[in-house]
């Protein structure tokens, strides 16, 4: 009976042992990864929407990140700290390399921005679109459907640039101006005011 009681006493003490690291586990966080597509790496859900976030990348608390939305590598997704932070990355869409959403940018659909590129000011950035490299849009600039904008091209104002259409090395489109179809803009290129390039141009 003594055998009982001592292994009764033995297993309560073994119990409030564990309870003990249980309470003191509580707050640690524990790690949660996530692959981006190279493997799992660490990274979190983000609160205003979900998406998922490497831990090497930065984004403000007040972005939006959409719930199938990925944030990762070295990328930045934050707006000015003086205005309301309206800055969305949301549907499928993509920022990665040391690629920078600011402002009231926003990047949707398949869309992928990364690299060193920068999407800012009220700039969008949907579709299939891809924005790369040393790439800017910004303004009220939108880049579209299965649309490239790279190298050190530069889509500003209110110019769109749509369809299969590729801006690229140190061409600029600004002002009004659309650029679609299977077009292409490049060299040191610059396409202005209401000007519209498009077909296989």
């Amino acid at each position: 009976m003594s055998d009982m009681i001592d292994y009764y006493e033995e297993v309560l003490l073994l119990r409030k042992k564990v309870e003990k690291y249980e309470t003191l586990l509580t707050g640690v966080n524990e790690m949660t990864t996530f692959d981006f597509g190279n493997g799992l790496v660490p990274a979190h859900q983000h609160p205003n929407g979900g998406g998922w976030v490497a831990d090497t990348a930065t984004v403000s608390e007040t972005a939006y990140v959409g719930p199938d939305a990925w944030v990762y590598g070295d990328a930045k997704v934050s707006g000015d700290a003086k205005v309301s932070d309206n800055v969305r990355v949301y549907g499928n869409a993509k920022v990665s390399g040391n690629a920078w959403v600011y402002g009231n940018a926003k990047v949707s659909g398949d869309a992928v921005v990364f690299d060193n590129a920068l999407v800012f000011d009220n700039a969008k950035v949907s579709g299939d679109a891809r924005v790369f490299g040393n790439a800017r849009v910004f303004g009220n600039a939108v880049v579209d459907g299965d649309a490239e904008v790279d190298g050190d091209a530069w889509v500003s104002g209110n110019a769109m640039v749509f369809g299969n259409a590729r801006v690229s090395g140190d061409a600029v489109v600004y002002g009004d101006a659309w650029v679609s179809g299977n077009a292409r803009v490049y060299n040191d290129a610059r396409v202005s005011g209401n000007a519209w390039v498009y077909a296989n141009a």
